[in-house]
């Protein structure tokens, strides 16, 4: 029997909050084990373990671990966890892994932030589709910005002097 939703769940956590935790990693919209377990309210280690005891709930697509150079290009992920980092590279997860971590963290909280988050991942995807032609219009304008750069640069560059005549005779073979 589910219980009826309390009018403090439906804003648990601020969409604003969940949407500055995802980032696009290979290509994926992604959240950090670390960020999930946070707005969960258990420790990452614990979030980690639970995915470790039901690895078949989580696939390739719908969670894996960062390499060490995604680590390193994204530094988010290794400032995290105090004490001067972390020890093991953090884990990631897709919307659809954030939505089975619901089923192995097995609290009203964790079910209350995966609605929030879900809800955030929606939003997010109607943000991106409605906003596609102001995307493709941007990126045009940041083409142009970009090529007007080269040619001020080009402008701004001097150019070589030019080669003065040597004065005075001057034998030449021939």
């Amino acid at each position: 029997m589910s219980r009826p939703p309390k009018q403090s769940d439906q804003h648990i956590i601020p969409v604003e909050r969940i949407a500055a935790q995802i980032y696009v990693i290979r290509g994926q919209s992604v959240m950090l084990d670390s960020d999930l377990a946070e707005l969960y309210g258990v420790s990452t280690s614990r979030l980690n373990e639970q995915v470790k005891r039901n690895v078949r709930r989580f696939p390739d697509d719908f969670s894996f671990q960062l390499t060490a150079e995604e680590a390193l290009m994204s530094q988010f992920a290794i400032s995290k966890g105090g004490r001067g980092g972390r020890r093991k590279l953090p884990r990631v997860f897709s919307e659809q892994g954030v939505a089975m971590l619901s089923s192995v963290l097995r609290s009203d909280r964790a079910a209350d932030v995966n609605v929030a988050i879900m809800r955030t991942f929606v939003r997010l995807r109607q943000v991106l589709s409605t906003n596609e032609e102001l995307a493709r219009k941007v990126a045009q304008h940041d083409q142009k910005i970009d090529i007007l750069f080269e040619h001020i640069k080009g402008l701004l560059e001097l150019p070589e002097p030019p080669k003065k005549p040597r004065i005075g005779f001057h034998v030449t073979d021939g």
